[in-house]
């Protein structure tokens, strides 16, 4: 069965990510209104402004649509300001939030635009070989419960976790040609909806 996957489209780098999924073989869905989420195997929350997509989420019942999604296991990947939607706690923010991964975010942890960068990570989940990283204004998890995994950090900050079915990233990873973990977040949805 061929999955589809929506790609929140309110605000951000969502075309990226829709032609990594294009490429992988997954039909794709934009996401702007609550309706357009029926029907998908999985969810993409992509970078862009924290803040201007979590109130764009207030409008109509979107952000309250994903919630009841997430409850109903619907693979979730969070990445930049998608991992600050998914996490319970934002430091120093009273900004709107998922809150759906048992965690607390920092906010442009590593600094404002300027001070943007590129690491090699090791994912020991992805294989042997690192995985080239863009951090862009980024946060990273300051706190996490036990029941999220540790997937990769970088200068001893947590940048990449699972909880569950859901994802989260701190960097862009639809701004690099590997393509290893959007094939993880789909795996987690074929284990989750079967083959």
């Amino acid at each position: 069965m061929k999955k589809r996957i929506g790609v929140l489209a309110l605000q951000g780098a969502f075309r990226e990510h829709r032609l990594i999924l294009e490429q992988l073989g997954c039909e794709v869905t934009e996401i702007r209104k609550s309706s357009d989420l029926d029907g998908i195997h999985g969810l993409i929350i992509p970078g862009g402004e924290s803040t201007a997509i979590g109130k764009l989420l207030q409008f109509g019942d979107l952000g309250e649509k994903i919630k009841e999604k997430a409850i109903d296991n619907l693979p979730i990947f969070g990445t930049c300001s998608g991992m600050i939607l998914l996490s319970k706690r934002i430091e120093n923010s009273t900004q709107y939030n998922l809150g759906l991964m048992d965690m607390t975010a920092k906010r442009n942890a590593f600094g404002r635009q300027i001070a943007s960068f590129e690491a090699d990570l090791n994912v020991p989940t992805l294989g042997s070989q690192s995985v080239r990283a863009v951090f862009i204004r980024a946060p990273f998890i300051q706190e996490i419960a036990p029941n999220v995994g540790i997937l990769a950090e970088y200068d001893g900050k947590i940048v990449f976790v699972r909880q569950g079915n859901m994802l989260a990233s701190a960097f862009h990873p639809e701004l690099t040609e590997d393509l290893r973990v959007h094939r993880y977040f789909l795996k987690i949805v074929e284990e989750n909806w079967g083959n």
